[in-house]
């Protein structure tokens, strides 16, 4: 019986382990290998893919022979050998996802993870609704594009979804119609996926979160507060949507609301809000989130005082404020020992120095400080950040020296400090961080010996020293520095000829800057075809010849030469190895003449940007290459005409060849290069008609044709220039009516039209205008007629607002071109009359508001209106037909430098309120018909006597002529209410203009009697003025029963 029992239970065993035998025999089922093979085949691996990892599928077989379950990235089910699991993810895949793509026929699959790859843009498609025990699918940062499908919200089974991209390519319209099944996700990532909605309620009611990515999603409206007390959620951001907007409860500390409140908050532990609108009252609830290791609340707009406890939250190790620029901060100055890794703190507003409790964060990696309004020196406790890899404090206004300690900082890869106020005269602390790679101490006041222990930052890529008062062999120092890719020695006083050779062994430089020092180059050096420079700027360097080596780069892109004093021709040399890379030259302001045998074809292709002017070239226009966008020859000795094959250049956006002598007719073609945005031919002489076709889009800002000799009218189809902001056609023959249709063009700051021959009446023609930000408007010296164009300055909206100004700001044209590295702008430039003197200016101040109506035939009074352009600094209306009187209005100018209205016909008094323009230094009213006495005070008194001559009625300083009822006697009380005067003006006892009334009338008798019969003419006059004078007493004794 023994015996039977031990054979049964061999038995048994053996027969177990040829069942474990089998069973671990089993393979994957065909079908889903078969689907993963085709799966495959339909895309190709790109190993230089920037996401690309490890090509996973290069592991698998490649007629699909084998066991799946063994594959790289495949997982199978333990019993029954179904895969479960499929993470390509970072696996150089790249096509296009097929609408029928094998993988729906992995129904068992529970995880997929292909994010990291490259569909090429292509849709998701629909068939994910097939996939029912999908738990986990992450489709992230893998070129999907289009509407996201609809079954992917009936996976009612997932935990897990990440769809987020880095390009908005993918869409969801109606997130909150869809989500509803979804309630058991504990993780969601739809970060750069459009959405374009309300931020979805319902997901508060998802209870299961624990994180929340909706970064950069166009969401709208406000953010549910109740969102902060899912219980499990621990990372929340809903970054870079704007127009979001946080607005938190009203809960009063120590409230039983806020407590529980607070209390739901404790879990979180990552939250990002950077970029959304957040209230006030959050701040302070902030220090309570003690499980918090990373919170960013960049360009948020908070204002207001940063808590300074948060600093000191237990937990915290990523804290970014930037760009808060009205926050006002402050560091812990005493028990700050923190977790802190990375803090992000630039364009806040600090103040005051940094503390020593600094010293503290022995865990810091990263501190981004720049652009903060620190003072005072940096403490010497900053040596104990032995963790520290990036510092930057640049822009600040930090002083003292650089501590010794920072010797200490062995870890440190990025250290930029410029635009400071720091000192020293030794720069030996920096050679024992043999880890950096960034240098910037540029925009200090650093002296002393250059060290040539650099030699020992092997890894240095980035060195910035410029605008520092450092001396000695800069180059020589630095020659073992293979890896230096960029160096900035800018203003350093360096003075002697450079070694080119020194230059030549930094292998890898791309960029070199040594503008705006006193430097020559040997001129003998081994060849440099090989050097990899690309960026250089020479600059101001008194350069008397252009440097031998640079005909020697293959690869230069930049060359930056204006401001020397080079001499003769433009040598063709310069360009022999870089003809096919340059993109940008600036031989300006130099003394150049012509170009190597006269040869004006420049030959370089890619040329983008050329800059040849203020020099000296005598010689017809050279021809642009195709490619460029600008092209500025003005202030030279061109002559010839503009060939049309300049409309050839279909990329150019600047055209300046201003104050050259070229003539001939302007190209028909001009106005129709598309992108050109600046066209400058002022001070040529040019003749014939302006281009008459401007096309719908055409992109002109500034359209200055000034002093040539160009006819004909001003084209209508200038009105297609809907971005015009400065239109200059002065001092030329054109022969037209005004150009009402200008006001059109809604950017229009600037209309010269002065010294030419436009003719007709301006007010009686009027449409409706609205010349809305109008800042300078000139049509002197012109046959304009007809009465005072009331409505045209009526319409001059800019002109009515005062707008303050901190720092001097000029006018200007500026504009960022695509996919180049360089904009293009350019200042406003005209002359005008000022203070009686025609004045040249080179930049117009953006406070500038001018108007010269001088020289017509205008007619009328001038408008009591005029007053309400506050903003004017100049105006002139002089040499006109004008009559009536001068408006008090005008004393609203407050701010007004210069006042002409001579040679008018204007009469009565010089109003007493004109003594308030305390800004008044010219000042004009000569040739007129005015009486009474000269305004006395302020700027009155020191203008003279020329200001008031040929006005026979007038009296009193600084003319000869004393007013009768003695010099300093106030001048006779104005009948106009001028700014709210509430005080009666007519104030006189009502018997006493009752006796004067009685005098005057025997007087006139008297007079009457002598002089009636031989001064007929006189007397009709001055019994009209008797008359009037009579009806402004009746007016008084009226005005003097209100005032009782």
């Amino acid at each position: 019986m023994a015996a039977l029992s031990l054979y049964l239970l061999l038995t048994w065993i053996f027969l177990l382990s040829l069942f474990r035998t089998r069973f671990a025999e089993v393979h994957c089922h065909a079908d889903e290998s078969s689907a993963l093979m085709e799966f495959k085949r339909s895309f190709r691996t790109n190993v230089t893919d920037r996401r690309c990892v490890n090509p996973k599928v290069h592991s698998w077989s490649l007629d699909g022979s084998g066991d799946c379950c063994s594959w790289d990235g495949v997982k199978c089910d333990g019993v029954t050998s179904r895969v479960i699991a499929l993470d390509l993810s970072s696996s150089c895949l790249s096509g296009t996802m097929s609408p029928n793509t094998t993988l729906f026929r992995l129904a068992h699959v529970e995880s997929l993870n292909l994010a990291f790859n490259s569909f090429n843009f292509s849709s998701i498609p629909y068939g994910f609704g097939n996939l029912s025990k999908l738990q986990y699918l992450n489709l992230s940062a893998s070129d999907f594009s289009g509407e996201i499908p609809r079954d992917i919200w009936q996976l009612s089974k997932l935990v897990s979804l990440d769809l987020s991209s880095s390009t908005n390519s993918l869409r969801m319209a109606n997130m909150g119609g869809f989500i509803h099944n979804l309630t058991g996700l504990k993780e969601l990532d739809l970060s750069s996926v459009s959405l374009s909605s309300p931020f979805p309620p319902m997901l508060a009611n998802f209870s299961s979160l624990t994180l929340l990515r909706l970064e950069y999603c166009r969401l709208s409206g406000n953010f549910p507060v109740s969102i902060f007390q899912l219980p499990n959620l621990e990372v929340l951001s809903v970054a870079g949507n704007s127009n979001l907007s946080v607005f938190f409860p009203k809960l009063h500390w120590g409230s039983a609301n806020m407590d529980g409140f607070v209390h739901n908050l404790t879990g979180l532990k990552e939250l990002d809000l950077s970029s959304v609108s957040l209230s006030s009252p959050f701040l302070p609830m902030l220090a309570n989130f003690s499980s918090l290791t990373l919170l960013r609340l960049e360009y948020c707009r908070l204002s207001g005082n940063f808590p300074v406890s948060i600093f000191q939250l237990p937990n915290l190790e990523v804290l970014s404020i930037a760009g808060n620029s009205n926050l006002s901060v402050f560091f812990p100055k005493l028990h700050w020992g923190s977790p802190l890794k990375s803090l992000y703190l630039y364009r806040t507003n600090f103040s005051g120095e940094i503390p020593t409790s600094i010293g503290n964060l022995s865990l810091l990696n990263e501190l981004l400080a720049w652009g903060c309004y620190f003072s005072g020196s940096l403490p010497s406790s900053m040596g104990n950040l032995s963790h520290l890899t990036e510092l930057d404090l640049s822009e600040n206004n930090l002083q003292g020296q650089i501590p010794v300690s920072f010797a200490n900082l062995t870890q440190l890869s990025v250290l930029w400090l410029f635009n400071n106020n720091l000192s020293g005269d030794s720069l030996e602390w920096v050679v024992n961080l043999t880890k950096l790679t960034d240098l910037e101490i540029s925009g200090n006041r650093l002296s002393g010996g250059f060290p040539s222990s650099f030699e020992n930052l092997k890894q240095l890529t980035q060195l910035g020293l410029s605008r520092n008062d450092l001396h000695g062999d800069i180059l020589g120092a630095l020659r073992n520095l293979k890896d230096l890719e960029f160096l900035g020695l800018e203003s350093l006083n360096l003075n002697g000829v450079l070694d080119v050779n020194d230059l030549f062994t930094l292998k890898n430089l791309r960029v070199l800057d040594l503008s705006n020092n006193n430097i020559s180059f040997t001129k003998s050096f081994t060849n440099a075809t090989t050097l990899k420079l690309a960026y250089l700027y020479l600059d101001s360097c008194n350069f008397t010849e252009f440097p031998r080596f640079i005909g020697y780069l293959s690869r230069l892109q930049v060359l930056n030469l204006q401001y020397n004093i080079i001499q003769g021709i433009i040598p063709r040399w310069m360009w022999n190895n870089s003809k096919e890379s340059l993109m940008y030259i600036d031989l300006s302001h130099n003394l150049l003449i012509s170009f190597e045998k006269n040869q004006t074809d420049l030959l370089l292709p890619n040329l983008e940007y050329l800059d040849i002017s203020s020099n000296l070239l005598e010689t017809t226009i050279p021809i642009p290459p195709p490619s460029l966008m600008v092209y500025n020859i003005s202030n030279n000795f061109l002559f010839g005409e503009v060939p049309t094959s300049i409309c050839e250049v279909s990329s150019l956006a600047t055209l300046d060849m201003s104050n050259n002598t070229l003539n001939g007719t302007l190209p028909p073609c001009l106005g129709s290069i598309g992108p050109l945005t600046i066209l400058n031919l002022a001070r040529n002489k040019f003749h014939g008609m302006i281009p008459r076709i401007y096309p719908d889009g055409c992109a002109l800002r500034m359209i200055d044709l000034r002093e040539n000799r160009l006819s004909g009218i001003v084209p209508r189809s200038l009105g297609n220039c809907s971005l015009l902001q400065y239109l200059n056609l002065g001092d030329n023959q054109i022969n037209d009516t005004f150009p009402f249709w200008l006001s059109e063009l809604a950017y229009l700051e600037v209309i010269g039209l002065r010294s030419n021959n436009f003719h007709g009446p301006i007010e009686s023609s009027l449409s409706k205008l609205n010349f809305t930000r109008l800042h300078i408007l000139d049509i002197s010296n012109n046959g304009f007629n007809g009465e005072f164009p009331s409505n045209l300055l009526k319409s001059c909206h800019a002109m009515k607002v005062m707008v303050g100004q901190d720092a001097l700001a000029y006018s200007n044209i500026y504009k960022v071109l695509p996919n180049v590295t360089f904009s293009i702008s350019t200042t406003y430039a005209m002359k005008l009359i000022n203070k009686g003197t025609e004045r040249e200016y080179a930049k117009i101040p953006n406070v500038l508001m001018a108007v010269d109506l001088s020289n017509n035939k205008f007619e009328g009074f001038i408008p009591k209106l005029i007053g309400d352009l506050k903003s004017l600094r100049m105006l002139n209306l002089s040499k006109n037909l004008l009559n009536g009187s001068i408006p008090p209005s005008l004393a609203n100018l407050t701010v007004l430098e210069s006042l002409d209205l001579s040679w008018n016909n204007l009469v009565g008094e010089i109003p007493q309120q004109l003594t308030r323009l305390t800004f008044l230094s010219f000042f004009n009213v000569s040739h007129n018909r005015l009486s009474g006495p000269i305004p006395r005070a302020t700027q009155f008194d020191t203008f003279e006597s020329s200001s008031f001559a040929m006005n026979d009625g007038l009296c009193g300083s600084p003319l000869p002529n004393k007013c009768t009822n003695g010099e300093n006697a106030p001048p006779p009380p104005s009948y106009f209410k001028l700014d709210n005067e509430e005080e009666c003006l007519f104030n006189l006892d009502w018997r006493i203009v009752l006796v004067g009334a009685g005098v005057g009338f025997s007087v006139g008798i008297v007079i009457e009697n002598l002089i009636i019969d031989e001064k007929r003419m006189w007397f009709l006059c001055c019994s009209k003025k008797m008359s009037k004078g009579w009806e402004n007493v009746r007016k008084g004794l009226a005005d003097k029963k209100i005032c009782s």
